[in-house]
C-alpha cells in the first residue's frame, strides 16, 4: 500500500484519501495499487456501502507523476495499477462518490466519468491535457466525453487540453453540485450517508442499470487508449513534454511532423 493514500471506514463509508501534498497529490503507480485495493475491497466487505475519493480543500490531484511514468507503462495496461484501478472503478457495484477541490487534472478529471456523484469547490480547476503532453486520452474519455457531451465540446477539451472551471463542469454535466472548497467533503460525505441508509441490494440494481451501456465498448475503448497511451509515454513527443515540464518551461514541438 501506499502511505499517500490514506484509507478510513466510518458509518459504512469508505474513504480514500489522496494525501501527498508536497506534489499536489500527483499519482504514482503505488497510489494507483491503493486505490485499486480500496475499490476492490469495497466490492467484497458487507461493511463497506459507499466509497469516498478526496483530496483536501487545496488539492484533488495534478494528474500522473511525469517522473513516476516516465519509464514507460508497467506491463499489460488491464493489470497494470492504474488499469487495475480504472477498470475497477468502471466496473464497480457499490457507490462511489467524490470530493474534488484544487487541480484536477488529466485522471483526476477522466475518473470522475465513472463514479456516481461528483462534487466540486469553486476552486477546482479541471483540465485533460493529454495532448498537450504528447500524450493521449485514457479513462474511456475518447468515449463518453463525446457521447455525453456532443463530438466537437469533447474535441476542444481533449485537443485543446484547456482548464474549465466547476460551473462550467456543472453546466456540462460532469459534476453534481459547485461547493465552497471548505463544504465540499461535507457534503459529499452527506451523499454518502444517504447512500449508505438505502437498501443495498436496490442501490447495487439501480447502479447496474444506470451502467447498462455497452460494457464491450467501454471495455475496448480503454484498452486501446491504455496501449496508446503507453505507446505515447515513450514517444519524442512526450519526451520533449516531459522536459519541458520539468525545466519549467514551453515545449517546442515545430520540428515534429
Amino acid at each position: 500500500m501506499s502511505e499517500h493514500v490514506t484509507i478510513d471506514l466510518q458509518d459504512q463509508i469508505q474513504i480514500a484519501r489522496l494525501n501527498r501534498p508536497e506534489r499536489k497529490n500527483a499519482l504514482t503507480q503505488d497510489m494507483y495499487t491503493a486505490l485499486a485495493h480500496a475499490i476492490q475491497s469495497a466490492e467484497t466487505d458487507d461493511a463497506i456501502r459507499c466509497t469516498l475519493i478526496t483530496g483536501s480543500e487545496e488539492c484533488f490531484t495534478a494528474g500522473n507523476d511525469l517522473s513516476d511514468f516516465a519509464a514507460g507503462p508497467v506491463g499489460e495496461f488491464e493489470t497494470s495499477p492504474v488499469g487495475r484501478f480504472l477498470f475497477g472503478l468502471a466496473g464497480a457495484n457499490k457507490p462511489v462518490v467524490t470530493a474534488v477541490n484544487g487541480p484536477a487534472v488529466g485522471i483526476g478529471t477522466t475518473m470522475l466519468l465513472h463514479v456516481d456523484m461528483v462534487f466540486a469547490g469553486n476552486n477546482t480547476a479541471f483540465q485533460m491535457p493529454f495532448a498537450n503532453l504528447g500524450l493521449c486520452p485514457e479513462g474511456a474519455s475518447s468515449l463518453l466525453l463525446p457521447e455525453w457531451l456532443g463530438r466537437v465540446r469533447a474535441a476542444e477539451l481533449l485537443l485543446l487540453g484547456g482548464v474549465f472551471d466547476a460551473p462550467k463542469a456543472l453546466e456540462l454535466g460532469l459534476i453534481n453540485r459547485v461547493c465552497e472548497p471548505a463544504e465540499t467533503e461535507r457534503q459529499a460525505l452527506d451523499a454518502c450517508r444517504q447512500l449508505a441508509a438505502q437498501p443495498p441490494a436496490a442501490i447495487r440494481a439501480t447502479k447496474r442499470l444506470l451502467n447498462r451501456r455497452n460494457q464491450e465498448a467501454l471495455r475496448t475503448a480503454m484498452l486501446a487508449e491504455g496501449e496508446l497511451f503507453g505507446e505515447r509515454l515513450t514517444s519524442p513527443e512526450a519526451a520533449e513534454a516531459f522536459k519541458a515540464f520539468m525545466e519549467k518551461r514551453k515545449p517546442d514541438f515545430s520540428s515534429f511532423s
